[in-house]
């Protein structure tokens, strides 16, 4: 997935009533220019948050090619990323959760069913743990 264009290009293709979402931890470094002024904390964590495609929807393979083997596995190049998408310095970036309905999560798993071969996995459960390992959050 190309990213050159920011997390921008990262965008969902329908990110209205989303079920599912990818959850990023992101700390945030406050500076401020004028002298004498200061923050207290300068650096706070807070969520940043992907709404998931529809399984067979064009980007549903999001967690496929860009989280843990993709582009965002890179963390300082996630960081740069999310500092220009959030205009301030971002001191860290990760993946923290896919963050699903109990619907989507079946259809999802149906989706990866009927395409095991892109997932270089014999199960759906093989896939899953593959590419989002213990992070999968049902609500």
């Amino acid at each position: 997935m190309d990213t050159t264009d920011g997390l921008a290009s990262l965008q969902p293709t329908h990110p209205d009533g989303a079920t599912a979402q990818y959850v990023f931890r992101v700390a945030i470094q406050l500076e401020p220019d004028a002298d004498g002024l200061w923050t207290d904390p300068d650096r706070f964590e807070t969520a940043l948050y992907r709404a998931a495609d529809d399984p067979g929807t064009s980007g549903w393979l999001f967690f496929r090619d860009t989280l843990w083997r993709g582009e965002l596995a890179d963390e300082p190049h996630f960081r740069r990323l999310a500092e220009d998408e959030l205009g301030c310095p971002v001191v860290s970036a990760s993946f923290s959760e896919f963050r699903t309905d109990e619907a989507h999560f079946d259809a999802l798993k149906t989706e990866i069913a009927d395409n095991l071969a892109l997932f270089n996995a014999d199960s759906v459960s093989e896939a899953l743990n593959k590419y989002l390992g213990s992070s999968i959050r049902v609500t």
